[in-house]
């Protein structure tokens, strides 16, 4: 966060990331190389539209994780790399943002390709999921901060995890409301009997997730569920996106099974993800538990 204090304060923030953030890297690289693999069809046609929204969204990454190495080698410049690893943080979470919009608000295609132009991906729908995920990104932060640090660290997180809760909320429920009118489909999936008595069940475990991060917020000691209920949030975001375009992995273009590579390429990557995710969760699991403590401005304890 810019409004964390320069010093003591700050090297906290960063050295609570520093042993599992790189981890990061090999979800993203297994989410572009899975969509490639398990739907090219649709990568085909997603990449196309999207594609300065993903450049700028690399740019941010490259942006943040120079900054990040830099600014502990680099001492006289790292108000600098501080404010690029920012910045750089700021443009990859927006364009995250941008890009599911733009998905969900759905994409021009013709003859199983993208039909569109440059900017059709910017709308007012798209710039609002983007501040969503900003904003949202800012709460998981704050929570893990609440949960890596101590101090006046954590009391500054708490603060700002109880604004960015709300915000959060607020721009959550703007999402919400908004969607449904993209499209019939996704009013009728939302609103449609009797399937409104299971997707009802949505926003109800909203209210309840919401409601225990906010009293975790105030409770001393729960330093941990703050981030957990953090996380129910965007996964039931996601489960609500679910529902919204399913069947559709294009909205209203191409569904999952047209977009499905053949059945022996699949079979071919899943012999690959049965041996690869496992690995890929145990030693990222270790990872986290090494670093289970505290941190502080001098490393885990």
């Amino acid at each position: 966060f810019p409004t964390i204090t320069v010093g003591e304060e700050r090297d906290q923030a960063m050295n609570s990331i520093a042993p599992v953030w790189d981890g990061n890297e090999t979800w993203l690289v297994m989410g572009g190389g899975g969509l490639l693999a398990a739907f090219p069809l649709a990568y085909a046609i997603i990449l196309p539209a999207t594609y300065p929204l993903i450049i700028a969204m690399l740019l941010g990454l490259i942006f943040r994780g120079v900054a990040f190495e830099f600014r502990w080698r680099d001492e006289r410049h790292r108000p600098f790399w501080d404010s690029a690893f920012c910045l750089g943080s700021l443009v990859a979470a927006f364009a995250q943002g941008v890009t599911l919009g733009a998905v969900l608000q759905g994409i021009r295609v013709e003859n199983d390709a993208y039909a569109g132009g440059w900017l059709d991906w910017l709308s007012p729908f798209s710039l609002l999921t983007g501040v969503a995920v900003l904003v949202g990104y800012g709460l998981l932060g704050a929570t893990w901060l609440i949960w890596k640090t101590e101090g006046e660290t954590q009391r500054h997180a708490r603060r700002m995890a109880f604004r960015l809760g709300i915000g959060t909320l607020a721009v959550l429920a703007a999402v919400s409301a908004a969607t449904p009118f993209l499209a019939y489909d996704y009013w009728r999936r939302w609103f449609d009997m009797p399937g409104v008595l299971l997707t009802a069940q949505v926003p109800l475990l909203v209210a309840i997730s919401a409601a225990v991060l906010f009293w975790s917020l105030r409770r001393e000691g729960a330093d941990r569920l703050p981030f957990l209920m953090a996380l129910a949030l965007f996964l039931l975001a996601f489960i609500g996106l679910g529902i919204s375009i399913y069947p559709y992995v294009v909205p209203r273009a191409v569904t999952i099974w047209d977009a499905a590579a053949p059945y022996s390429s699949q079979l071919f990557m899943l012999v690959g993800a049965v041996v690869i995710l496992p690995l890929i969760l145990a030693y990222t699991g270790w990872a986290y538990w090494v670093f289970r403590g505290k941190v502080g401005t001098g490393g885990y304890h």
